[in-house]
């Protein structure tokens, strides 16, 4: 099983999600009320977009790197909802349990230091170790349903944690908001980035729903 997945993101016109630049075009709470509407208690973040927005500047160093080496997760808590990060290898230090009012929740591979799953233990911080050398996704959505009782989860940043949710297949729905501005700027990631493979097909989606919020325009998708 799993729970029913929505990737949500503002961009700009040209499809960047850099958020000082989306900030800047969008700045009322038209995001965070769609988000509202989506009815998703726990959301999920990739690891560049915690430590810009969360996580202490400073990485986490662990003295013994011997990794935990097995598929196993922690529950410091049965809560409604959590904040998921995902840190492949567990680099990222938390200055707190809570992230948007929302118990924090970590995803790591089967490769990260025993010491730092130990670390978010000691901290009250709930984590899922899974996969051997990249965290098996599939696997991880799947204890996030079965074991932390996760049924709708909102996919929110950044570019390359959306595309590999999308390369694995794991999303039910697109939730685009389109601010007004552009960015234009080289380099930026976009909604949906970083996939290796340069002969995907594109991903066909149907429209479901567009409503306007001032200048700003919010759109929702299903796969075709």
């Amino acid at each position: 099983m799993k729970p029913f997945i929505i990737s949500h993101m503002m961009e700009s016109v040209d499809g960047r999600i850099d958020c000082a630049m989306t900030e800047q075009i969008e700045p009322s709470n038209a995001y965070y009320d769609a988000l509202d509407q989506l009815d998703c208690p726990t959301t999920l973040e990739g690891r560049v977009t915690m430590q810009i927005h969360f996580a202490e500047p400073e990485p986490f160093v662990a003295r013994d790197k011997s990794p935990i080496g097995k598929q196993c997760f922690h529950k410091a808590s049965q809560e409604q909802g959590y904040a998921v990060a995902i840190d492949t290898m567990g680099k990222l230090s938390w200055p707190s349990t809570i992230h948007d009012g929302k118990p924090l929740l970590v995803v790591t591979s089967e490769a990260c230091a025993k010491e730092y799953l130990d670390t978010l233990t000691s901290q009250g911080i709930s984590w899922i170790a899974v996969g051997a050398e990249r965290i098996d996704l599939a696997k991880a959505v799947d204890i996030l349903n079965t074991e932390f009782g996760v049924e709708r989860m909102a996919v929110v940043g950044g570019g390359h944690i959306n595309g590999a949710f999308l390369d694995a297949g794991l999303l039910d729905e697109v939730s685009v908001m389109i601010g007004p501005g552009i960015d234009g700027r080289k380099g930026m990631a976009s909604v949906f980035d970083g996939i290796a493979d340069a002969n995907r097909p594109a991903t066909l989606l149907k429209l479901n729903s567009l409503e306007r919020m001032g200048d700003t325009v919010w759109l929702r998708y299903s796969f075709a």
